[in-house]
């Protein structure tokens, strides 16, 4: 009997130590100080096995460096990590360098964030807007509520006349590259 016993109580014992085999989340092991400390947003999450979204997409870029870091200091990259989906007309470091003179480091300075914010929201629309289902004189209205025309010549097309060169679907929408810089009206 006390061999039954013994045997039933390493077996209860087992079983117990079986359900919980010592598996925890990461979140029950957070500390809710540091969490909340960091304030780190979406951008901050680390998963090397999904799709890039379109921060990752840009960082990644060579020809996009000005872009990535004119949405650093428009504390943007939060917002354009999220789950979208977006559409971003990306201008390419050579378009910035199109503007006049010592108008990019102006706008990165701090007392222009909301002009540089409002010049990136414009680039930025909510929701994947693909290359093939554009049609001529179409508009869509931007984040920061202006509005881009599109225009179709040939199989190319341009929005408000800057050609998109090249796109790229990200796992939060969709990048379209182009050589112009679009200034909000």
């Amino acid at each position: 009997m006390k061999k039954n016993a013994i045997l039933l109580s390493g077996l209860v014992l087992l079983f117990a130590a079986g359900c919980s085999n010592g598996n925890t989340t990461e979140t029950e092991n957070a500390n809710p100080a540091t969490v909340t400390e960091t304030g780190a947003g979406q951008s901050a999450v680390q998963d090397e096995t999904s799709n890039p979204n379109i921060v990752q997409v840009a960082v990644g870029s060579k020809d996009h460096s000005t872009l990535v870091a004119a949405v650093k200091a428009a504390e943007l990259v939060d917002a354009l990590s999220n789950a979208g989906p977006f559409t971003v007309f990306a201008p390419t470091n050579a378009a910035f360098e199109k503007l006049p003179a010592g108008t990019v480091d102006d706008l990165l300075k701090p007392e222009k964030k909301a002009d540089l914010k409002n010049i990136l929201e414009y680039h930025t629309y909510v929701g994947v807007l693909k290359a093939e289902y554009m049609q001529d004189g179409q508009e869509f209205e931007q984040v920061n509520g202006g509005k881009v025309k599109i225009t179709k010549k040939d199989d190319k097309v341009f929005v408000n006349g800057s050609e998109v060169v090249a796109s790229i679907v990200t796992s939060n929408g969709i990048i379209h590259v182009i050589n112009d810089v679009l200034l909000p009206k």
